[in-house]
């Protein structure tokens, strides 16, 4: 965790999220602390906030401009050339590293706690409460999750989202792939006996019901939310009802 073991001045007054589930995160503790975030931050619905472009092509000038007392990132969704950018700007990066569900909890605790000087919010206690037993499926299954098409790409070791559905009853085809998000060709993701069942979220690639379920006629398809499947914030206390509930009751093959 990048920068995380720096000691960091307090009070934290101006704050940049360039990450989804952060800002979400920020928001529902303590709102106005946030002065920026990417376009990419749709949660709270209502946030008006100094927009700075993507999570990938972060508007650097803009960032810098917004004065934050703190920058937070993260590892997989932020590039390391943007974040070495804003330090060199004399900017205070707070950088999360999340691979399972535990480490999220302990991110967001530190991130919070530690980076924003804030006390530990109620909701992060009741979304460890909703994981200590989760609504698992009857039975282990075993799934491939697309996270785009064209090319058509998977999750693979290592990832939290891959972490959730495995505390959900859900084996991922592809968790001991070499690669953390492998190409796979369509011919293989439907390989007869290979899975039970597709999980399609709708982030980053939007599938739905008319994209996606077509291209594997011979596996039912569980349509889920991508922020229940893959932020780590606020939406871990829905999360384990929400994606039990689509786990459940996935589209019938070939309908």
């Amino acid at each position: 965790m990048a920068d995380a073991s720096a000691p960091f001045p307090h009070p934290v007054r101006r704050v940049v999220s360039l990450v989804p589930s952060l800002t979400e995160a920020v928001a529902e503790t303590r709102r106005e602390l946030l002065v920026g975030a990417t376009d990419w931050c749709e949660r709270p619905r209502d946030l008006d906030v100094t927009r700075v472009r993507g999570t990938k092509n972060p508007d650097l000038r803009a960032v810098i401009e917004l004065a934050p007392d703190l920058v937070l990132a993260n590892e997989e969704e932020n590039r390391e050339p943007d974040l070495a950018a804003l330090r060199e700007a004399g900017l205070r990066v707070w950088v999360t590293e999340v691979r399972t569900l535990p480490q999220a909890f302990e991110a967001l605790d530190l991130m919070l706690t530690r980076g924003l000087g804030l006390d530990r919010p109620r909701w992060l206690d009741e979304a460890e409460a909703a994981w200590r037993r989760p609504p698992a499926l009857a039975a282990e299954v075993t799934a491939v999750v697309p996270i785009w098409r064209r090319p058509w790409m998977v999750l693979g070791r290592d990832t939290f989202a891959g972490d959730l559905l495995r505390r959900l009853g859900v084996r991922n085809r592809y968790a001991d792939h070499p690669d953390r998000y492998p190409r796979v060709p369509l011919e293989e993701l439907n390989r007869p006996g290979s899975a039970d069942l597709v999980v399609l979220p709708d982030e980053p690639y939007a599938f739905h019901r008319e994209d996606g379920p077509e291209a594997f006629p011979g596996l039912p398809a569980a349509l889920v939310s991508g922020r229940h499947l893959t932020w780590y914030g606020p939406s871990l206390v829905r999360a384990p009802q929400a994606l039990g509930e689509a786990l459940a009751a996935p589209v019938p093959a070939g309908g």
